[in-house]
């Protein structure tokens, strides 16, 4: 460089980016979004195509299996009250003991005086003892119900015909039924005889049958035909019905003396009565029987 020139400098700028990106946080609640939508638009589709006797059985499976309905914080046989309508599993009904101190509306009616004594030890000893039993044996029911459940979802053949199959509680005890469904029923068109499917779930519910002691009670329904006519064919092939699956039971080792009952139902009983053309209707029902009678409600000592 010549003497008295001057030198050439260079200089680099970085411009800055600005703002730039923020990370990829949205792509995150992206796809949250997109799998919410997916789950939503997934949820509507098989609201569409499932049958109703499919809803129900959906419904049953998740329901819990008994509700106590009790609000003191004690889960054991009195729930931690008396035994009256404010204990465990009493569904509004009347107390089963009076008050210790008797109450009467009407002082001078010696009626009304009889009425409010309290109940004797015995006969509030009795009530107590039959309240525990049939609080032990909703305990068992719901044992049996939720044993069959995983023994159906459990098995490969036995996991798509549990849509065939409603298990429930009632007063006169576990009910358990085999329904038809659209292009999967039970028995073949008029045939009095159960399908390989019937008798697979038959086999499948002696098991959880020999579980417990009660009694049985078979029912076979029909559904009802197109115009409302009960065609009298239907009475004998209800009962024929019940009375083959009676037979498949007892050959699946369930002891003949637990046989109470054996009938035909025809129409008469259809499990949607606001449709009963529905195939859900067509259905044998199995009861386990209370041994102790439910209380009547309102029924005094």
């Amino acid at each position: 460089m010549a003497v008295g020139e001057q030198p050439i400098i260079i200089k680099k700028i970085k411009k800055g980016g600005g703002h730039g990106h923020h990370g990829g946080a949205w792509k995150v609640a992206y796809a949250d979004f997109v799998t919410a939508m997916m789950a939503f638009f997934l949820l509507m589709w098989l609201i569409n195509t499932t049958s109703p006797e499919q809803k129900r059985g959906i419904a049953d499976y998740f329901a819990p299996a008994s509700v106590s309905q009790t609000m003191s914080g004690a889960g054991g046989i009195l729930g931690g009250s008396a035994l009256g309508s404010d204990g465990s599993k009493s569904a509004g009904s009347s107390d089963i003991i009076e008050e210790l101190a008797p109450s009467s509306q009407n002082p001078n009616d010696g009626d009304s005086r009889e009425a409010g004594k309290p109940a004797k030890p015995e006969e509030a000893e009795a009530a107590a003892m039959l309240l525990a039993r049939q609080q032990r044996e909703d305990q068992a029911f719901d044992s049996a119900a939720q044993s069959l459940r995983q023994a159906l979802q459990s098995m490969p053949e036995l996991a798509e015909l549990s849509k065939n199959i409603i298990i429930d509680q009632t007063p006169e005890g576990l009910r358990i039924q085999l329904v038809d469904q659209e292009g999967r029923s039970m028995f073949n068109q008029g045939s009095a005889q159960p399908n390989e499917r019937a008798r697979i779930l038959l086999r499948a519910i002696s098991k959880t049958i020999n579980q417990l002691p009660n009694r049985i009670s078979i029912y076979g329904h029909t559904s009802a035909s197109a115009g409302g006519v009960k065609p009298e064919s239907d009475w004998p092939l209800s009962a024929a019905r019940a009375d083959a699956s009676r037979k498949v039971l007892q050959a699946s080792g369930v002891d003949t003396d637990r046989v109470y009952q054996v009938s035909g139902k025809a129409s008469s009983e259809p499990l949607y009565p606001d449709d009963p053309l529905l195939p859900g209707n067509r259905r044998i029902a199995i009861v386990l029987l209370r041994e102790a009678p439910l209380l009547p409600p309102d029924a005094g000592l």
